[in-house]
């Protein structure tokens, strides 16, 4: 019995040190813009969302907002994801007024505090306009960093300003 449970423990060990290194590293968010309008089940989807865990798709929990100033008042909605044919890709339906000046906060979480935030920065038509996931360097690793709402407040507020002053 103890020769077989051995024989079991060593391919057992053997092959949890080969997926270790899968395992390693962080996760990671991206946008995709435009959707392809050819995969039904992607219809309606304003924009994707990508997860991952270092570079393999996964389906963890996606959640946002969408900040917004309208008519000089700050706005937040909750946003709400739709899961497609893929793995590890949730679309994203427009779920916020015409009207204003509007910035996409969307992240995914790995448990815990582990998670990566894209900020989506909408142009005057609803278009997307820029996306960024900040980050820092630890080590080989790039690695995504929290996302303060004061800050994404303060970027908000200067492109309504901005927008303000051209009209």
């Amino acid at each position: 019995m103890l020769a077989r449970l051995r024989s079991l423990t060593l391919p057992t060990l053997l092959t949890g040190l080969m997926f270790a290194p899968m395992l390693a590293g962080p996760p990671w968010i991206s946008i995709e813009y435009p959707v392809n309008p050819h995969d039904r089940s992607m219809q309606g989807a304003m924009l994707l969302v990508h997860v991952f865990h270092h570079a393999t798709p996964m389906n963890y929990p996606v959640t946002g907002t969408a900040e917004g100033i309208v008519n000089g008042e700050r706005k937040t909605s909750k946003l709400r994801f739709t899961d497609t044919a893929r793995t590890g890709v949730y679309g994203l339906s427009r779920q916020w007024g015409e009207e204003g000046v509007w910035t996409l906060v969307i992240r995914m979480t790995r448990g815990g505090e582990d998670g990566a935030t894209a900020v989506v920065e909408l142009g005057p038509s609803g278009e997307v306009a820029s996306v960024r996931v900040p980050t820092r360097r630890d080590g080989s690793w790039t690695v995504p960093t929290d996302v303060s709402m004061s800050d994404v407040d303060r970027d908000l507020r200067a492109r309504a300003s901005a927008l303000a002053s051209r009209r």
